[in-house]
């Protein structure tokens, strides 16, 4: 080995670590590396007991002299290399002992290793459940640390004397500066010093842990499986046993003075051969024992983004441990786990302070600076004690100068972002989203409905599209305005959903559509129109019958200006089409491509003889060969929907396997504070990687055919994302639930409706087995507001005159002490299970209710099922509110304005209650009667902003969501795709 002097190798020792444990922390939330907790720990055991094996060779058999301590003096050894000849730790640090016998040496193995395979099953179970662990007792270690330190170390050793200042004629001064003096001389050179610097760095990890405190997820810790006791038991195991095995190590790398026998060669092959043997024993253990997420069950065992993950960690790890080893030495365990608490307590909490510095989530100023200035004080007191204390050795001595400036520095900027964070909204956000969405709707009205004739109209097209309208471009503008059509021009919708068909020759789309069609494993159904007529394929599967038989009869208002085409529609609710990023980019870059012949050499009607392109669809078994892959009942999110992303985008990049707490920084792009900016920004996928745990579809979808080819599959919802041809849907053209008030279930005006929220409906969106429950909507929603014992919750009130401020509560708090109304239930019997028994006795179920039940509530909530909801026109319909979350995409997201005509929720959920605590109102809570109207208000309902959002809905509905609006759109459609499946489509398009 090549070998340096000992001052730089101590320093570049001493950089190595802190950089090491900060490239740790900093990539601790975002790593592929926790999918597999066991495979990860294998490596990490495995990789870590080859390299100390072959480091412990080169370390000397003998004992060395050790290094007078104190910083006059220099360690007497000219060169320093990765085994460095060992130097006697300061006395706060460690001692010299006597020799351990042999018995004693190999039992401390043993139990290091016995604890260190203990560790690793519950670093697993942790891991694995985590949405129940409690956060902050890992920092209670340092302060454990300093008590052995105590006990085993400074407990035998005298005190330090103290000179006390001579005497002074000004006596108050005198006074004064002598208790400075020995303060500071009992800070930094009494037996208690440590304990106080480790004392420092555990409250401040105690503090910096409840920095998030109302920001915990949705995601369900079941009481009755008892997870969050267990949990915390095995945390608090874990902490005991970290310090255990930290002692352990310490006492096996005590070297012997004089002429006793070095043990540093015998410890490192010993804990070299002891973690191989750990690895070996979890290979085996492995095989029997979960080790992997539900949503992560699809992923090969050597999957890319793991394994890059996964080996990365186990570097830093390695160099983690190396450099320890190394200044071991000299700073001795409890130097290093107070080194260690300040850069995983320092910079998470930074990390909080400097980009969350909206009012959401609530963090006052004397909490923000706890952890900063308490995390900076510990490791300035520690590295100062050893200087007063003549403790420091000479090449470290200046390192710890810089040091203790570096972290006062760094303590001045986190104690700056604190002071300066937001803790106050001067208006409601809600106020500013309600009027952007005016300003939005005016806007888009403009831009959508500018045509006034047919001329203006194909103008505006080959404005827009940079294309030619398709043939019989006027019959549609005939039918859109003879049926007061409001939307002309904006159709993007269809445009970005057909452009990448453009790059297949119309003959590969016939050939694929007439494959898809004839294979019944597909689930596919198929509608041929020949000659203006329409005819449903034969042999379509009874249940899902009736959705192409709707479909079917949308096109007849206007098959009769249709050229010759089959088409094939999704009788799945989930969607069938995710080509990855990579090749749709070369598709639409071919599409692009293809420019616009001038419009005297167009050719405006259909080729003819179009029909004999079409292979026949009956009978409906034709073929055996299909185009999807079934991914159903595991994990889709990685191999199918993060792929349609950029590489460069968050869910590619990162991976969020915190559970517990939501992930802000996927929430932020799409939210102010805790609400949506916008409902179809917030079904973007590809900047919220959390979403892999969020949605039974992503969880474990019950049907997931899927094709990563661009295939013509017409889907009523996709993902935003997927390539899915979305038409106008069945279930709502064929009235499949209605708005239908009666006498028996009136729709009253929104002053007269019951102030409460609602919603009943079954547990439809994914199939669960091994609890993949507890991630999908429909169940956090129901355990939000039902049963969210363990968590706290965050709800923006009111906090002095025209300012609002995030309280921070109990999860049952909303209902019992804010007085929010809601009557919200899974309904029974609860399907798509193999673990029904628990999420019944975890949600409870009530009978379904009749659907015109729901006018009588003046907020109605809408969720995703396994596709698209069907409720959310009829509740547009109605004088009551919408509230809508999800991420499907439907043929009218485009025309509907959050916060104009409906109300969104993030799908995190962790805004509902602010949202209905604005609309609804909060009765003070020390009110006598807070249910009578003229009881005082701790936050007044905008009643006057619900009824206009309700109303302005409903007149939406009633002019732009019709049933003719449906037709209209599917004609468009229809008329383009007719034109891309044309074999002189280049040349086709309407002239005038």
């Amino acid at each position: 080995m090549v070998p340096f002097s000992a001052d730089t190798g101590l320093r570049v020792c001493v950089g190595v670590f802190f950089l090491s444990s900060f490239f740790l922390v900093s990539s601790y939330n975002a790593t592929y590396a926790f999918d597999r907790p066991v495979s990860t720990a294998v490596l990490v055991c495995f990789l870590l007991g080859i390299l100390l094996l072959a480091i412990g060779r080169f370390v000397p058999v003998g004992s060395r002299p050790s290094s007078p301590i104190g910083k006059r003096f220099s360690i007497p050894t000219d060169h320093f290399e990765l085994s460095s000849r060992s130097s006697s730790p300061s006395p706060i640090l460690g001692s010299q002992g006597p020799p351990p016998t042999s018995t004693r040496f190999w039992l401390k193995v043993g139990l290091f290793l016995w604890l260190l395979s203990l560790r690793v099953e519950l670093f697993r179970r942790v891991t694995l459940h985590n949405e129940c662990s409690p956060a902050g007792y890992a920092y209670a270690i340092p302060f454990l640390i300093s008590l052995y330190d105590y006990w085993r170390h400074q407990k035998p050793r005298s005190r330090a004397g103290y000179s006390p200042l001579q005497p002074s004629q000004n006596l108050s001064s005198n006074v004064a500066l002598s208790l400075c003096r020995r303060g500071l001389h009992n800070l930094t050179q009494s037996q208690f010093r440590g304990v106080f610097a480790a004392a420092l760095i555990s409250i401040s990890g105690y503090a910096a842990s409840s920095l998030l405190a109302g920001s915990q997820s949705t995601y369900i810790c079941p009481i009755v499986l008892s997870g969050a006791a267990r949990l915390r038991a095995m945390k608090v195991a874990s902490v005991v046993i970290d310090t255990i095995l930290l002692i352990v190590v310490a006492e096996l790398c005590r070297n012997g003075t004089g002429n006793e026998v070095c043990r540093k060669k015998q410890t490192l092959v010993s804990i070299g051969a002891g973690l191989m043997l750990v690895a070996v024993i979890w290979i085996i253990i492995g095989h029997f024992v979960r080790n992997s997420r539900p949503e992560h069950s699809g992923q090969p065992f050597l999957e890319a983004k793991y394994s890059r993950s996964a080996f990365g960690q186990a570097i830093l790890v390695i160099i983690f441990v190396l450099s320890s080893w190394q200044l071991l030495a000299h700073f001795g365990i409890l130097g290093l786990s107070i080194f260690g608490g300040f850069v995983f307590v320092f910079f998470p909490a930074l990390s909080t302070l400097l980009f969350e510095q909206m009012p959401f989530p609530y963090i006052s100023q004397a909490h923000a600076a706890i952890p900063v200035i308490a995390s900076s004080t510990g490791a300035i007191l520690f590295l100062l004690s050893r200087i007063l204390s003549d403790e420091e050795s000479k090449p470290l001595y200046h390192t710890n100068i810089v040091l203790q400036i570096l972290f006062f520095l760094i303590g001045g900027v986190g104690l700056a972002f604190a002071m300066t964070k937001h803790h106050f909204s001067h208006t409601h956000p809600i106020d500013l989203l309600i009027h952007k969405a005016t300003l939005h709707y005016d806007n888009y009205l403009l831009q959508a409905s500018a045509s006034k004739s047919l001329t203006e109209a194909a103008q505006e097209y080959r404005k827009r599209y940079r294309q030619h309208p398709p043939p019989g471009f006027d019959k549609w503008f005939e039918y859109a305005t003879n049926h007061s059509s409001v939307i002309i021009d904006e159709f993007d919708q269809i445009h970005e959903n057909l452009l990448p068909f453009r790059a297949i020759s119309p003959a590969e789309i016939r050939d694929m559509t007439h494959q898809l069609a004839t294979n019944p494993f597909n689930d596919l159904g198929a509608i041929s129109i020949r000659m203006g007529q329409v005819k449903v394929q034969e042999g379509t599967k009874p249940t899902h019958a009736w959705m192409i038989k709707g479909a079917a009869e949308m096109i007849e208002k206007f098959a009769q200006h249709l050229p010759d085409m089959d088409l094939v529609f999704n009788l799945n609710d989930e969607p069938r089409v995710a080509v990855p990023w990579e090749k749709m980019l070369l598709l639409k870059q071919a599409a692009w491509a293809n420019e616009p012949l001038p419009r005297e050499e167009l050719l405006d009607r259909w080729s003819k003889d179009r029909h004999i392109g079409w292979a026949p669809v009956e009978p409906a078994d034709q073929t055996n060969a299909t185009l999807f892959t079934d991914g159903a009942w595991r994990g889709v999110f990685d191999p199918y929907v993060s792929a349609v992303c950029p590489p460069s985008s968050r869910v590619r990049t990162r991976r969020v396997w915190n559970r517990h707490d939501i992930c802000l920084s996927c929430a932020a792009p799409h939210t102010m504070g805790q609400f949506p900016l916008d409902f179809n920004l917030a079904t973007e996928i590809c900047h919220q990687p959390d979403l892999a745990f969020l949605h039974g579809l992503l969880i474990s979808p019950a049907s997931f055919k899927v094709s990563q080819e661009l295939i013509p599959v017409f889907s009523q919802s996709a993902l935003t994302g997927f390539s899915d041809i979305l038409f106008p849907s069945p279930w709502n053209y064929m009235d499949k639930i209605k708005y239908k008030p009666s006498k028996e279930h009136p729709d009253p005006e929104y002053s007269q409706k019951d102030n409460s929220l609602y919603w009943v409906g079954s547990t439809s969106e994914g199939y669960s087995r091994f609890n993949e429950w507890k991630g999908m909507p429909r169940q956090r929603f129901s355990h939000l507001i039902n049963n969210n014992t363990h968590s706290q919750v965050s709800v923006l009130l009111p906090s002095g005159h025209g300012l609002y401020q995030y309280k921070i509560m109990g999860g049952s708090a909303p209902t019992t002490e804010l007085g929010l109304r809601t009557d919200v239930h899974i309904a029974d019997p609860i399907t798509r299970c193999g673990d029904c028994d628990t999420q019944r006795d975890e949600l409870g179920t009530r009978s379904w209710a009749d659907f015109q039940a729901h006018w009588s509530h003046r907020f109605l909530f809408d969720l995703d099922g396994a596709g698209f909801s069907g409720r959310f026109l009829p509740f547009l319909q109605s004088h009551s509110l919408p509230l809508r979350t999800g991420l499907f995409r439907q043929w009218f997201d485009s025309r509907v304005i959050s916060w104009l005509h409906f109300v969104p929720v993030d799908i995190r959920l962790h805004g509902l209650w602010s949202t209905l605590a604005y609309f609804a109102g909060v009765p003070n809570p020390n009110a006598n009667d807070r249910d009578s109207k003229n009881s005082p208000m701790l936050m007044d309902p905008h009643s006057n902003e619900g009824w206009w959002i309700a109303e302005q809905g409903r007149k939406w509905s009633e002019i732009a969501l019709r049933k003719e609006d449906m037709e209209i759109y599917f004609f468009r459609l229809l008329l383009e795709w007719g034109r891309l499946t044309d074999d002189q489509r280049d040349v086709l398009g309407y002239k005038s």
